[in-house]
């Protein structure tokens, strides 16, 4: 009976792999499968005659297996096991006396005896060293050291900002990430312990959109933390007990149609002309998922009514459209030389009416609009006059800014317009400024130089992540004021900010063709000699969690589009890699300008992109809630389009992992010192597995003197601390929920540090929600 059904079952596996490996042959694939059917097919057939050259032919199988994988991956375990493991369990099972039994002889005494399992065993004993061997070895893994030695003693940080306190998003205007205290260190960091937990109240919510996140890095100013939450309660803090000062609900309300549903911080200023202890003399600026933004009074949390209107800015203000939750502020604006200087969201691919990406400043302290700078009609920053609105659906600013108060510029990172994937009719100026890093004017608003990252974007490459500013010093002993950019496409710019001019050298590339008819593709694209990117995907690049799925992924691969980075949006559907999930996304990268040394998380996840015409847009529902994946219906352009990411039949990446890492950068030289992977699929799996695949991530990293980069980010649930010579993980500390947020660092009055970190979840990726937000400190 139990040969019987093993021959069956083989059968089974083997029709399935001939009939997908055949379609497979003839979409150019490889003819593994189709072989490897008919290999599983005669031996069933085998089987059902109980002919003991059954275990034979199956020996063959095995080793031929092993031998195609080598070929194809290496000894990379991750590739190997979904290509192996299944052909193995099924040939320790027909070694087992039920199955060689029936296949063996009987002697002229009457004893039975089983088959031999001779070769088969030999070849199973072989595929399972190899399987052993390659679990300790990594061939994706980099190594290596970044140097130790502080380059420059005291180099400029940006503003003046105390050693132990944390004022903006970067902690400071130059948006670095960086901390000079240095009590937690790479030799005690493991001593780490929770010193207290707060949660906020604020949680998700049933009529929530997809993407309701919590990706709220802390300020912290004297001794009260400052934040927001994703409904945009703004709290206060005791930073040293974690105990709640006050809280403000600006009953922002809940729209369907927004697409995101978050906020990353809030904005802190100090009225240097006003009195101590006064009204409003210290603020926490507030930015609103309706598009607000509220002056609080730091002390007390109460509106500063005399800020614009009673306390509150309408940034919808000027906008000739304004579709309710198109448009909104998830990222706290920047402050300096008594401006307040903000950009806004508005959603990817909804409607070509959409509001305008204008960046205003406005008096920080009356909220009267000083200059406005709109990519649509950049020439005019001067305010504009009553009756006359911005450009609709100029590309914006979603991501924060950095300022260079010495230089008189604010860095702005700028995304594209509605919709992304659609390039034809775009104005000479939205071509321009597209996907770039501009520099305007901190007192005018005027563009000094702008660096565009991709050109006729037709893959929503915006620019996500806040430039860093250091200052690096060269080996002819000058130093060069410079900004590195991170992209999604994994460039990462290192400009010198004084004229956006390359300091580590860019040139441009081929790319690919094959737009459609309405359209066209840029023949060359900007790349960086310090560049993240992933080198193009090949069919041996799929996979799965067993070589059905990963067969049904290699056959997909060759259904879509696909000629590397920059294939542009088809009808028949393209694969995007990297995806607009981007190598860098809005957590940035953070840098020690000491050392002149990054740390990033880069990360790889391929997207698809299929057009659809206007007239096979299929109705919208009334219940459809606002969303950047699935269809995206791009109101008055001629094509909607379907995105997501490139998952295969189990909702798993169609691509190989490592989908995420850890690395490190010398800044002076360019180079790429270490690459190791990042995370595990604890919480992506139904068992809580401890693997260490290397998985995608979104948030930030933060990096103090102490040697000790932090970072969580990863989608299962931790936070960690790395060595940032070499990034090797030091610590790690079970959140109650995704850590999807950047972390921060401070130190109170009796000299403890604190490193704490915002756990919330992240729609998107699915982790899971909450809002809490913890701090560890060493033992007292």
């Amino acid at each position: 009976m139990a040969i019987r059904i093993t021959a069956i079952v083989f059968i089974f596996i083997g029709l399935a792999l001939a009939v997908g490996g055949g379609q497979l042959v003839l979409l150019g694939g490889s003819a593994y499968y189709i072989i490897c059917g008919l290999g599983f097919v005669v031996t069933a057939i085998l089987l059902f005659l109980r002919n003991a050259m059954a275990l034979r032919v199956y020996a063959v199988i095995v080793l031929a297996s092993l031998a195609w994988a080598i070929w194809e991956v290496g000894l990379d375990w991750w590739q190997l096991g979904p290509r192996g493991g299944l052909i193995i369990l099924l040939g320790l099972w027909l070694l087992t006396p039920w199955v060689r039994t029936p296949l063996g002889f009987s002697s002229p005494t009457g004893m039975r005896y089983g088959a031999s399992a001779l070769p088969l065993g030999i070849s199973l004993m072989i595929a399972i060293v190899v399987a052993i061997v390659s679990m300790f070895l990594d061939p994706l893994d980099r190594s290596g050291e970044l140097p130790q030695q502080s380059v420059a003693a005291a180099p400029p940080m940006g503003g003046n900002v105390p050693p132990g306190e944390w004022h903006q998003y970067g902690r400071t205007p130059y948006g670095q990430r960086y901390s000079p205290l240095d009590q937690i260190k790479v030799d005690n960091v493991a001593k780490l312990t929770e010193a207290w937990r707060y949660q906020t109240g604020d949680v998700k919510r049933p009529d929530d959109v997809g993407e309701t996140t919590y990706q709220v890095t802390p300020l912290k100013v004297g001794n009260s933390l400052y934040l927001c939450t994703p409904h945009n309660l703004a709290i206060a803090l005791d930073a040293t007990t974690g105990k709640e000062k006050w809280k403000y609900d600006p009953n922002s309300g809940m729209n369907p149609d927004r697409q995101h549903q978050t906020c990353r911080g809030v904005s802190y200023y100090k009225d240097a002309a006003a009195a101590a202890g006064s009204p409003c003399a210290e603020r926490v600026y507030l930015p609103t998922s309706d598009a607000r933004l509220i002056a609080l009074d730091a002390a007390n949390g109460q509106v500063c009514t005399s800020f614009a209107d009673n306390g509150t800015l309408q940034l919808t203000s000027g906008m000739r459209y304004n579709p309710a939750g198109y448009y909104y502020s998830t990222s706290p604006p920047a402050i300096a030389g008594n401006k307040i200087i903000i950009g806004g969201a508005v959603n990817d691919n909804y409607s070509t009416q959409s509001q305008s990406g204008v960046i205003r400043a406005f008096d920080v302290n009356t909220g009267q609009l000083i200059w406005n700078w709109d990519s649509g009609n950049p020439s005019q920053t001067q305010p504009l006059p009553p009756g006359q609105t911005y450009t609709t659906n100029s590309p914006n600013s979603w991501s924060v800014f950095s300022i260079d108060e010495e230089l008189g510029l604010v860095y702005v990172p700028l995304g594209n317009q509605v919709p992304d994937q659609l390039g034809m009719g775009r104005s000479e100026s939205v071509e321009k400024y597209s996907s770039s890093i501009v520099a305007l004017d901190l007192n005018t608003g005027v563009d000094r130089w702008v660096r565009q990252t991709v050109h006729h974007d037709l893959w929503d490459m915006d620019v996500p992540a806040q430039p860093v500013l250091l200052n690096i010093s060269r080996p002819d002993n000058t130093v060069v004021p410079a900004l590195v950019g991170p992209t999604k496409q994994g460039d990462i710019y290192v400009l010198d900010r004084r004229s956006g001019e390359p300091i580590i050298p860019v040139t441009e590339e081929p790319a690919p063709g094959g737009a459609i008819p309405e359209d066209r593709t840029a023949p060359t694209q900007p790349t960086s000699a310090l560049s993240f990117k992933p080198r193009p995907l090949e069919e041996q690049d799929m996979w799965g969690v067993t070589m059905f799925d990963q067969m049904v992924c290699r056959i997909w691969y060759h259904q879509y589009n696909y000629l590397g980075r920059y294939t542009p949006p088809s009808l028949k559907g393209s694969i995007i890699y990297p995806g607009n999930f981007g190598t860098f996304n809005w957590g940035s990268v953070a840098v020690d300008p000491e050392r002149q040394v990054m740390f990033g998380m880069p990360t790889y996840l391929a997207f698809t992109s299929r057009l659809v015409p206007r007239a096979d847009i299929p109705p919208k529902a009334q219940d459809q809630k606002g969303s950047e994946q699935g269809l995206n219906r791009n109101d008055g352009a001629p094509y909607g389009v379907y995105m997501g990411p490139f998952l295969g039949p189990l909702q798993i990446p169609c691509q190989a992992p490592p989908w995420g890492y850890v690395s490190g950068v010398d800044l002076r030289t360019g180079q790429i010192a270490y690459k190791h992977r990042n995370g595990t699929v604890y919480d992506m799996t139904p068992l809580p597995l401890p693997f260490k695949v290397g998985v995608p991530g979104i948030g930030g990293p933060m990096i103090t003197k102490g040697g000790v980069a932090f970072l969580g980010a990863a989608v299962d649930n931790y936070l960690r601390a790395y060595n940032l010579t070499n990034g090797h993980e030091l610590w790690k500390a079970r959140l109650p929920a995704g850590g999807q947020a950047t972390p921060m660092t401070y130190a109170v009055d009796d000299g403890r540090q604190f490193v704490v970190m915002v756990a919330g979840g992240h729609g998107s990726v699915g982790t899971k929600p909450g809002d809490y937000v913890i701090a560890y400190a060493l033992p007292r």
